[in-house]
Parts: C-alpha cells; structure tokens; sequence
C-alpha cells in the first residue's frame, strides 16, 4: 500500500473519530475548568456538573496541576493548545486559584487578561483562599485577612469557616451540595465584597466564585 494511501486512511480515520467525539457532546459551550488544589476545587466544581448534569465532554474540571498560579496557567494553555491542535477548541477557559502567599500571583493574572482570543480566558481568584467563597455562604464580611507568624491569612480563613462547618477541611466531600441552600446568597455577597473592593482600592477580601458557579448554572441556556 502507497504512502498516500496510508496518510487518506489515518487522515480519514481521524475526522471519524474527532466526529464522534463532538458527537458526544451536547448543544452548549465547551470549557475548561483549571483549578489550584487536587481535592477541595476540583470536588466542589465536580459537585455543581453532577448536580445539574452537565456533559462531561462540555465541561472538563482538573486539578491535576500544581499549586502557583503559573502553573494552572500554564497548564490551561497546553490543554487549550492541545484541544484546539484536535479540532475541538474550548469555549471558554476558566483558571481557579487563590492569592494567598502566592509569587506571581498579579503577573499571572495580567497574561489572562491578556491572552487571546478575547473573551476565552478567565482567572477566578479568591482572596485569601478558596474558603473565602465558602464563608461567604453564612456571613457576609469585608475583614481583610493578612499573614501573620505562624498563621496564614489562608488558614485564617480556614479557621472563620470552621465557626460553621467545624468538620471541614482540604479535600470536604459534597460541599457543594451541603451548602446549595445558601449559595444565593453567597453569590449576593462575593459580588457585594466585590463592588466594595473596587471603592476601595484593595482586593482584601474577594472572590470571584460566583461568577464561574453562574456560568456553569446557565450554560444550557446560553
């Protein structure tokens, strides 16, 4: 068999099955979900795509990276290389991780703003941590949260969020779930926290949870 013959076939194999795998998905956007931790985010955002059965060939959710915001940057990028490079590109792309005491942290998020195509790429921090945006599911509060020796503005966080849940930590199963009553009015007060932190000039304390949790809750109808 001619070389020709053989790059038809392999080139005709791979239509099919990049045409089975669109197949596959349904009638929405397809997104990327890159988050910081392994267990927590990736579990919570794993709750919401249960929760309203979104595709998982619509909706991918990762943790597999490390823990700097660079690194979840970097990551997205190649799989968005990849996906496109397999004629199946993602929508939207959406980075998830905390300030924290993270280096690069500003400089992270100046690429994402950056980056093209426009309107793809999203960075969805929380100030100090991911446990922010939990908090926020039973009170709404603007303390700015700074490190101090030996106690982390993270683990500050962590500390306040127990006052609530006092069983919680890394990695709490069903969270999502356990809090669905509440988050109407999470999402109320992280874009409250946010309208403040623009008037004031800090982002100490935010989060932009909220914003990823209503996309994902709207994107059969989008």
């Amino acid at each position: 068999m001619g070389t020709d013959d053989l790059f038809h076939k392999r080139k005709a194999r791979s239509a099919k099955q990049l045409s089975r795998r669109k197949a596959k998905r349904s009638p929405y956007a397809k997104v990327l979900v890159v988050c910081e931790g392994k267990k927590t985010e990736p579990f919570y955002f794993k709750g919401i795509q249960e929760h309203y059965e979104l595709n998982t060939a619509n909706v991918e959710i990762t943790g597999e990276t490390g823990s700097s915001p660079k690194s979840i940057w970097d990551y997205a990028r190649q799989r968005y290389r990849e996906a496109k490079d397999a004629g199946d590109e993602f929508d939207k792309v959406f980075c998830v991780f905390d300030k924290d005491n993270h280096d690069g942290y500003y400089e992270t998020c100046q690429e994402i703003d950056a980056a093209v195509p426009k309107e793809t790429f999203y960075h969805i921090t929380s100030v100090p941590c991911f446990e922010y945006w939990l908090l926020l599911h039973f009170i709404y509060t603007t303390k700015p949260y700074e490190s101090l020796p030996g106690n982390s503005s993270a683990e500050q966080a962590l500390s306040d969020l127990k006052n609530y849940i006092p069983d919680y930590k890394k990695g709490h199963r069903g969270v999502f779930l356990d809090l669905l009553e509440q988050l109407p009015q999470a999402k109320a007060y992280a874009q409250k926290t946010l309208d403040v932190t623009r008037e004031s000039g800090t982002d100490n304390p935010s989060t932009k949870v909220h914003k990823l949790v209503d996309f994902l809750q709207k994107i059969k109808d989008m």
